[in-house]
């Protein structure tokens, strides 16, 4: 180190000019990789810790210690993360281009959609925020749950609905809803396989 003064917190080093590198992995808690380049003044009082000053702060620099610490791994991170957030959000506005037919329909189906939608919406802010595993596993599950909704109401037809989606499955809306969740469930499995 330069002989700018320094101080031990967490097993991250703070030097007074705000670079930020790591002296030892800490054994739970952020990790963050000095070649991704992290500069700028930040709170490292001894008083917080660095996941309560909000995590994914620093242009998305702090991990898990489960996370991925390299530099092509964190830009594979990040697009995966944005990947599911976009098709989280595509999920969302597919059910609300659908939302006015099917509350004519069978509003059943429609106050599903409403949770649907207002869930798919939550994930994805969780997981703009954070690499919470939980937010992983409840979005992979949310749209494996809607693909499996979309076959049961293509196949055996939903009650009340007296089979007017039975064997619709090329109708565009549901075409575009089973490639952006299957999308989100493979994003979610691949994020939650062990690493080696």
């Amino acid at each position: 180190m330069t002989g700018s003064s320094s101080r031990r917190h967490e097993g991250v080093i703070a030097e007074s000019s705000g670079v930020i590198t790591v002296c030892r992995p800490p054994r739970d808690g952020p990790v963050m990789n000095p070649s991704w380049g992290l500069s700028g003044a930040y709170d490292l009082r001894p008083e917080r810790s660095l996941a309560e000053m909000g995590g994914l702060t620093m242009a998305g620099s702090v991990q898990s210690r489960e996370s991925i610490n390299t530099g092509p791994d964190l830009e594979l991170y990040l697009v995966r993360r944005a990947a599911a957030v976009v098709g989280l959000g595509g999920i969302a506005l597919v059910h609300v281009l659908d939302l006015q037919g099917k509350l004519d329909e069978l509003p059943y189906v429609g106050v599903m959609f409403i949770g649907l939608i207002g869930a798919s919406l939550l994930l994805a802010e969780a997981l703009i925020r954070s690499d919470d595993a939980r937010a992983w596993l409840a979005a992979g599950a949310l749209a494996a749950a809607t693909i499996v909704g979309y076959g049961i109401s293509r196949t055996t037809g939903l009650p009340g609905d007296h089979d007017s989606d039975v064997g619709n499955w090329l109708e565009p809306l549901g075409l575009a809803s089973l490639l952006v969740e299957g999308v989100v469930v493979l994003l979610a499995v691949a994020r939650l396989m062990p690493r080696r």
